[in-house]
């Protein structure tokens, strides 16, 4: 079993979670000494009680390392550890580094110029228009937008990112071949081709109340800081912001109505400090020391159309129209015409109307 082998088998031993891993990790050097070692020696470890103890000496039992290698090689992953040369540096620093990462894509050393972008599952047209653009401007700048690949704001932000052909990591939580939101899968491939989809779950694992939280710190750590868009009094992305701030983490809201329910959290934010965000720009000239030369916020000449986005734009029309009716005149696939409209918007060539509706830009 190779160092690399012993971490995967080390992350799936179950009640054994990142935080009783690094102690193991100080205590015995490495993950074959941490599996290998007598529990008696286990349980003097600070926070390893008997029950941890037990699973980790019987941790064969409990894991099916082969396996997991198996389907690790079948569906093309990339398994990066602490000890990898090429994890993440911005989380590695973080109280609780997830032991391994299941990877599908690429990390790149420019990703350390990240901002993580959350926000509600079911944002108002408001936030979704400010998480489109504020997303798009990040990536167009050359700032890798990290999310977590939810419903709502998640999605919005990683479609942007691509969008503006920038790059994107999606963090999720669960494992790999147990996507969640299944609608999501077409969207984590295209991210896959620009930038990672990223767990640290094994294969198999399901998404629950507990994968959740733990995804959310993870968002945090790879970033400079975290762009709340939206959230309730009970947001999860309240979680990632309260996640931020202990990671020592940036943190900033777009400020929202104060008689809507769905902004209550992320104006709370504001009040405890989060610096309130009306363009890319304010997000930018907090990162300015990470860029040589300011990036510019928006193409400096009209931009050129792909071939989807030429027949959809002619699909439109002159007057407003509804979805329906341009995916019927590009004569192109829904999901395809979904996707090209929200490129459109982002280049201020189309506007989205309440009722699925779209108008172009003069």
């Amino acid at each position: 079993m190779t160092e690399s082998e012993a971490y995967i088998a080390l992350n799936m031993v179950p009640r054994i979670g990142p935080v009783r891993v690094r102690r193991l990790l100080e205590a015995f050097g490495s993950p074959s000494a941490v599996l290998t070692a007598p529990i008696a020696r286990l349980q003097a470890v600070s926070g390893i009680g008997p029950e941890a103890a037990k699973a980790l000496t019987n941790w064969e039992s409990h894991v099916d390392l082969s396996g997991e290698l198996s389907l690790v090689k079948q569906h093309g992953a990339k398994v990066l550890t602490l000890a990898s040369a090429d994890y993440p540096a911005l989380l590695r620093e973080i109280h609780d580094p997830p032991t391994v990462l299941y990877m599908v894509g690429e990390i790149l050393e420019r990703d350390r110029h990240a901002i993580g972008v959350i926000g509600t599952r079911k944002p108002t047209h408001y936030a979704s228009d400010c998480a489109k653009k504020l997303s798009y401007q990040l990536a167009y700048a050359g700032v890798t937008v990290v999310s977590g690949l939810a419903r709502g704001v998640d999605t919005l932000a990683h479609q942007a990112a691509l969008a503006a052909k920038g790059r994107t990591i999606g963090v999720l939580g669960s494992g790999l071949l147990e996507f969640y939101p299944p609608e999501n899968k077409e969207l984590a491939d295209k991210i896959a081709t620009a930038g990672a989809v990223i767990t640290e779950f094994s294969m198999r694992v399901k998404a629950d109340r507990q994968t959740f939280p733990m995804r959310n710190r993870i968002i945090s750590g790879c970033s400079f800081g975290v762009l709340v868009v939206e959230a309730g009094a009970s947001s999860g992305a309240l979680i990632s912001a309260n996640q931020a701030g202990e990671q020592g983490r940036s943190i900033y809201a777009v400020p929202g109505r104060i008689d809507n329910p769905n902004a209550i959290g992320s104006n709370r934010l504001i009040q405890q400090g989060a610096k309130l965000i009306t363009s890319a720009a304010d997000i930018l000239d907090d990162m300015g020391i990470l860029f040589a030369e300011k990036p510019q916020l928006t193409p400096a000449r009209a931009p050129e159309l792909t071939g989807n986005e030429a027949q959809v734009h002619a699909a439109i029309g002159e007057d407003e129209v509804h979805i329906d009716t341009i995916i019927e005149r590009s004569a192109l696939p829904s999901h395809n015409v979904s996707a090209t409209l929200l490129s459109l918007e982002m280049k201020k060539l189309v506007r989205q109307l309440p009722g699925s509706r779209f108008v172009r830009i003069s």
